[in-house]
């Protein structure tokens, strides 16, 4: 279950039907733990803004600003906006969530002789993924920045938010590293 979202698109008069637009305010929002996308329904007289981390469930005995999710929804169902927030709000998850994605860069195993998770990122090969093993081997990354210092990755948080969007846009591939099913 999700406790937070961002917010990647903020919707006032609702989707647009074939009859006109639904009349109900709408988000369109990403979880911060599971990567789920949602259509969310605020509570009457709150505005939401784009990139807004909002809270699912109430905190500290303050109602959260949403009053139901409305449902799940796909990657094809966001909004030419929410699409384009994605990937920022993708990073600014991957990395006020540091610990848990760079524990993917110590930790990942291998799957068989010749091929390893840390293939599955966009980017990696087989000559950086050995440097990465090579690496952890020697000592565990400490952060991003230690990653990229001793790999010569450029940016890896977004090596991680690549992968988080191909598997949100439904790729097919039988590894769900980041986002639940």
């Amino acid at each position: 279950m999700e406790n937070y979202a961002y917010i990647l698109d903020y919707l006032p008069n609702g989707r647009q039907t074939e009859r006109g637009f639904h009349r109900e305010p709408l988000a369109l929002a990403i979880g911060e733990d599971e990567l789920k996308l949602f259509e969310l329904v605020p509570r009457p007289g709150v505005r939401l803004s784009a990139g807004a981390r909002i809270a699912l469930v109430p905190v500290g005995g303050a109602l959260p600003p949403i009053d139901h999710v409305r449902r799940r929804i796909g990657h094809e169902e966001l909004t030419v906006a929410g699409r384009s927030e994605l990937p920022l709000t993708l990073e600014k998850i991957v990395t006020a969530n540091a610990p848990r994605y760079l524990r993917f860069f110590n930790e990942s195993p291998a799957v068989s002789r010749r091929f390893h998770l840390l293939e599955l990122l966009p980017g990696i090969g087989k000559k950086t993924m050995q440097q990465i093993v090579d690496e952890r081997r020697r000592a565990p990354f400490a952060s991003f920045s230690d990653l990229e210092a001793r790999c010569h990755l450029k940016s890896p948080e977004k090596l991680i938010v690549g992968r988080i969007e191909q598997e949100l846009s439904g790729v097919e591939d039988k590894y769900r590293l980041f986002v639940a099913p």
